[in-house]
């Protein structure tokens, strides 16, 4: 077997009742619930919906379900990952997963990211399915702003900005032979300048928490580069907001690295279809609930 790599994903995973066949079955998972508190439990379990699709929610939600996935994983499981990295929000989760951030910071730095970001308004995205050559090249021919939030795939992109400017991009990209144009049902142009604010007034949380060196390279949203030094995530963490996730960048960066197996853990599948349309040789599995972790360590794991 080559590498492994633990992948973390991001907001749009979510769904109502994620995580709680974790907490009745596993002690690991439900410490994770207790640090992340009964508010988010709650909405993670019930919801409703229209809760757990708020952004000040559904952040620290996935964060507790990935990370109590994770911890569960670790119990009475010998794999354990070369790198990881984690989709938009799902790199505070690859850090913890890598010792930069203990539980308490992880959950701190979530909840001032999700409070900052929650708090701008205006702008779009959209996703670009099977996006046409020249993707750059068509966004730079716009009047008004747009850019890339999200390199997801070959076969998808996300465009993210001024609302009129997207729309437009759409009509172009459509006309340049993308078969799609999905807008999405966010309250701000993530990953766009237009959260620049955002960052700043995230920026102040890291000076409240500790951050450690990885025992286990992150590959970075930002720049789709293995990242070790403290002093590099204390950098990286307020531009992510506003700069574009490279991760069909990063998937390529780790299968050249010699990872062969990627196992997305946290709700949903959505990584797991991700990095299969970029490197459809790889193994994937996904561990997101007691059926699916039993799977992989029947599958992987060195100790059962």
């Amino acid at each position: 077997m080559g590498k492994i790599a633990f992948v973390f994903p991001g907001q749009g995973a979510q769904f109502v009742g994620m995580g709680k066949d974790l907490y009745e079955n596993y002690d690991e998972a439900r410490k994770v619930f207790d640090a992340a508190g009964e508010k988010i439990t709650s909405i993670c379990f019930d919801g409703p919906e229209d809760d757990l699709r708020q952004t000040v929610n559904t952040q620290p939600a996935i964060v507790a379900v990935s990370v109590a996935a994770l911890e569960a994983l670790k119990s009475g499981c010998g794999v354990k990952p070369d790198f990881v990295a984690g989709h938009s929000l799902g790199e505070y989760c690859a850090m913890y997963a890598a010792g930069v951030l203990n539980l308490e910071d992880t959950f701190k730095l979530i909840n001032a990211r999700a409070n900052a970001m929650s708090g701008v308004n205006g702008g779009s995205m959209a996703a670009i399915l099977n996006p046409p050559e020249g993707v750059d090249e068509i966004l730079a021919s716009v009047d008004g702003y747009v850019d890339v939030a999200n390199y997801n795939s070959q076969a998808q992109v996300v465009i993210t900005g001024d609302a009129d400017a997207v729309a437009k991009a759409g009509e172009l990209l459509l006309a340049s032979g993308a078969k799609r144009v999905v807008p999405l049902a966010v309250s701000g142009a993530f990953h766009s300048k237009l959260m620049e604010d955002a960052a700043a007034k995230f920026a102040p949380a890291l000076g409240e928490v500790t951050v450690n060196d990885a025992a286990v390279p992150v590959v970075t949203n930002v720049d789709a580069e293995p990242t070790t030094s403290a002093a590099d995530f204390v950098d990286k963490m307020p531009r992510q907001i506003y700069s574009s996730v490279y991760w069909t960048q990063s998937v390529e960066k780790m299968i050249a690295a010699g990872v062969d197996t990627f196992v997305e853990v946290g709700p949903g599948k959505v990584l797991s279809g991700l990095v299969k349309k970029t490197a459809p040789e790889a193994k994937v599995y996904s561990v997101c609930d007691s059926a699916s972790l039993k799977a992989l360590k029947e599958e992987l794991c060195l100790t059962k």
